[in-house]
């Protein structure tokens, strides 16, 4: 059992009327429904001057548009339970793909079409989350410019218990797609091919014909969508709600979690309005920024790529502190990846991410 006790000066609800001249910073275990506590500082926890060695909030730019993530997906950051990749598209998959390493969920930045499965095609616009079970054999076929941040999983993607929410909460279940029995349209060619990624090297398959001609289906694991416009947030007008609220998919050791457009806190009630300063010490967090006007961060743009690893104090931008007071609503849309175990940036992180960013917090 947690056994809170308290010193010096604090406030009787964390987030809320934060003494004057101080800040607040949480400090968490398992994300943020572990034990807890909040320290009340004279100066911002993020007011450094100057960091040496690698443990550092570390961002990418929009690489969309550049030649980086030109017609493939490219791995940025991973460890053994989730790779997080983002590719863009403007043709369509030339070969049908199968992965036997990991789950998949896809989240459309930009673009639509249509990704063919074995049970039946599946639609796609800008917004929508795409779960791809593992072992499904599956091809994209792109409509328009198509930019997509992928991540692979060792476990299953699994909807989130609403408890005493009910079960209409976040979203209603009609709001989830899935696809229905259609054997897949390619069907001109003498000769097909299936890559399958196992152990991570690729293996190919050539067959006469469509490996999508599945005539039918039934049964609990098949491929489904939701849009994150269709995400009805939990709020409270006189508590921040920690992102762990706003969890959409659960896997093997991280979450995703989707923030979406919503009113802000009552400014009468003297509620913390922005992220509080945390150090989220058992979890790396990795925030993808979508669309919007981001009212955490000054200077991102839609497109780019946060990594804030476990043990380095962040929290709002002070741009961002000092604009949130005349705003009534947030009109962001992120997706955020909270990892159990670190990640590991790739070469490509490296060699593209913004080596100054954590000076942006100065």
């Amino acid at each position: 059992m947690e056994s809170f006790k308290a010193s010096g000066i604090y406030t009787k609800q964390a987030h809320v009327r934060i003494p004057d001249g101080t800040y607040e910073q949480e400090i968490g275990r398992k994300g943020f429904f572990g034990r807890v506590s909040q320290l009340y500082h004279e100066n911002p926890p993020t007011g450094w001057t100057k960091i040496e060695g690698n443990l550092r909030p570390r961002c990418l730019p929009p690489l969309f548009g550049d030649k980086v993530l030109s017609e493939c997906f490219t791995p940025f950051l991973y460890n053994a339970d989730v790779i997080i990749s983002m590719g863009e598209f403007k043709n369509s998959f030339v070969n049908f793909f199968r992965n036997a390493d990991a789950d998949e969920l896809f989240f459309i930045h930009e673009g639509n079409g249509v990704i063919e499965t074995s049970f039946g095609p599946l639609p796609f616009l800008g917004g929508d989350y795409v779960v791809m079970p593992r072992g499904t054999t599956y091809k994209i076929f792109v409509g328009t410019h198509s930019k997509i941040l992928k991540v692979e999983s060792a476990g299953e993607f699994e909807q989130v218990d609403r408890n005493l929410l009910g079960p209409n909460a976040l979203y209603d279940q009609t709001a989830i797609e899935t696809p229905q029995a259609r054997v897949g349209s390619d069907n001109d060619a003498s000769e097909y091919q299936l890559e399958i990624k196992r152990l991570g090297e690729i293996t190919t398959v050539t067959y006469p014909f469509n490996p999508l001609d599945v005539v039918g289906w039934k049964g609990s694991g098949y491929p489904w969508k939701l849009s994150i416009y269709d995400i009805c947030p939990i709020m409270s007008h006189r508590y921040h709600i920690p992102p762990s609220g706003h969890t959409t998919f659960m896997s093997h050791n991280f979450v995703v979690c989707s923030f979406v457009e919503r009113p802000l806190e009552d400014k009468d009630e003297k509620v913390l309005r922005v992220p509080f300063y945390h150090s989220n010490i058992d979890y790396d967090e990795v925030l993808f920024y979508h669309k919007g006007d981001f009212f955490s961060r000054a200077n991102i743009d839609s497109g780019a790529l946060t990594f804030h690893p476990q043990g380095i104090d962040h929290g709002p931008h002070p741009k961002a502190v000092n604009s949130i007071d005349d705003k009534t609503r947030t009109d962001e849309f992120a997706v955020m990846i909270d990892t159990r175990y670190p990640l590991k940036p790739t070469d490509q992180f490296s060699s593209h991410e913004i080596s100054e960013y954590w000076k942006s917090w100065m």
